[in-house]
């Protein structure tokens, strides 16, 4: 089978850190060749120097098994290269039709857009390949699973022969997922050859011809997909045998620690309804999963539960006592602990150093506040157990929290989290672009403090994450609950329509 891409003798480093050593890879024309590895692994480091957005410090790139020079993403896009990156590069205010031809735009007497060119191109693209879109839908309309369909479509038009996917699957629910895989497929059968990366071992095995494993920013081995599983893969990518698997039963089921009533909610930037009498309660020893499509209140939801989201009714006790109104700290200090959706926006000071991010919020309370000041020796030897018991790969407890990888800042929000003791976990998105071996760290301490009559409430786009973690599930559609289920009861098919808005009286048996 002919070559479209090889890759040879790729070197790439960051200041000390060897991100992509000597690799080495060939992908076949028609083809779904994937790449999996940890964080750290250097896959996406390699995708980026193929699509030209880094450049390598040494190598060589073919195409058809000619050496090109890919300095920057116009030159990729010339060799028929076209990238769908994990999170979409669209303009929500402006069209389908000039999203896809965005930069290539139909002009009329050379100056004027060409409005009934722009959309007829786009819809007969979209009917091509199969790609059901309305070309004049403002983008900040239409669903993710159409975002990405046209992302795919930018890519096409711009006659892409070879498309990276990053992370595809990351905010697709399981019918959006199946329909891409659709899509995939039909690409693969008109000739397109696709590079997948993901996470997802399921996914990789469902959808690959061949597979690529990186570890520590080496090619460890490439293998046709009819010859490995999920366990051998993993195996590859980490070193030992490791499987993300369900929760075992809660041991005890306790007293109610968290509640929810009729929590409503305006949008603070356009004042709509973005919370509508969301109503439920987090007992003790258990995981509430709450699922839903990104976008539908959740990151409203755990704002207003933390004291940043402005309540226009409902209320919110803990243990029996109203918190309604409390302030932040006074929210930590009642007891919430707080995993948030976005480690470096929200979680973690990315200049500070690893000491200094393993006690932020904590700063005022004992053991690091002493007559008003910081005791940098208790700082210090708090960092020092947190990063022996939680394995928090680091040289030392002063390096920059921005040099470590995603795995390792997640651990230490984590690590701080649960250092406080806190009587509820609030854990939001907390495996977003991590590896199987971080993943299972995380789950495995969510587990712990559940099994220590913790209430852990989990919000995850993720809805393996929801299946495998929870006790009871809680579906949120536009901001409302529509129904809350014991996980052994339901199916992932289930939640999925109940999260496009179907209910689930209407699931057929």
């Amino acid at each position: 089978m002919a070559t479209i891409l090889e890759m040879r003798g790729i070197t790439k480093r960051f200041g000390d850190v060897l991100a992509n050593d000597r690799v080495n890879i060939k992908v076949e024309k028609g083809t779904i060749h994937s790449i999996v590895g940890e964080n750290g692994a250097g896959k996406t480091t390699l995708m980026n120097i193929c699509y030209g957005l880094y450049h390598a410090d040494s190598g060589e790139i073919f195409i058809n098994e000619e050496e090109v020079e890919i300095k920057d993403p116009s030159a990729a896009i010339k060799n028929g290269i076209g990238m769908i990156h994990q999170h979409f590069k669209l303009i929500p205010a402006m069209t389908v039709a000039e999203n896809v031809m965005l930069g290539n735009e139909p002009r009329k007497n050379r100056f004027f857009l060409d409005i009934d060119e722009l959309n007829g191109q786009t819809h007969q693209i979209s009917e091509q390949y199969r790609l059901a879109v309305d070309p004049e839908s403002l983008v900040e309309d239409i669903s993710v699973g159409i975002r990405q369909r046209v992302e795919i479509l930018k890519a096409l038009y711009r006659k892409a022969n070879l498309l990276i996917l990053d992370e595809p699957t990351a905010l697709l629910t399981p019918q959006e997922s199946e329909d891409l895989f659709r899509i995939i497929n039909r690409l693969k059968a008109d000739g397109k050859t696709i590079l997948f990366i993901s996470h997802k071992l399921k996914e990789i095995m469902q959808i690959s011809d061949r597979v690529t494993v990186m570890r520590d920013g080496k090619v460890v081995d490439t293998v046709e997909k009819k010859d490995t599983s999920e366990v051998k893969l993993a195996r590859l990518m980490v070193g030992r045998d490791v499987l993300l698997k369900t929760a075992p039963p809660s041991k005890k089921i306790g007293e109610v620690i968290l509640k929810a009533e009729n929590l409503s909610a305006e949008s603070e930037l356009h004042h709509r309804q973005v919370l509508n009498n969301v109503s439920f309660e987090v007992r003790s020893g258990e995981v509430l999963g709450i699922a839903g499509i990104d976008g539908n209140g959740q990151t409203e939801l755990v704002r207003a539960l933390i004291g940043l989201q402005k309540l226009t009714k409902g209320k919110i006790s803990l243990r029996g006592k109203d918190i309604t109104h409390l302030h932040v700290k006074e929210m930590r200090d009642a007891g919430i602990g707080v995993i948030p959706e976005d480690r470096l926006v929200e979680g973690l000071v990315v200049n500070f150093d690893v000491q200094e991010n393993t006690f932020l919020g904590l700063q005022r309370n004992k053991p690091f506040s002493k007559n008003g000041l910081l005791d940098w020796k208790a700082v210090a030897s708090n960092a020092e157990q947190l990063v022996e018991k939680f394995d928090i790969r680091t040289p030392n407890i002063t390096h920059p929290v921005r040099l470590l990888s995603g795995g390792n800042q997640q651990k230490i929000i984590v690590a701080r989290e649960i250092f406080h003791a806190p009587d509820t976990i609030i854990a939001t998105q907390p495996t977003r672009g991590l590896d199987i071996a971080a993943t299972d760290f995380v789950h495995d301490e969510l587990i712990k403090q559940r099994d220590l009559g913790k209430a852990v409430l989990l919000l995850s786009l993720s809805l393996e994450e929801i299946m495998l973690l929870s006790t009871r599930i809680a579906v949120i559609y536009k901001g409302e609950i529509v129904s809350i289920v014991n996980k052994d009861e339901t199916t992932a098919e289930d939640l999925g329509l109940m999260m496009l808005g179907g209910t689930y009286e209407h699931i057929p048996a």
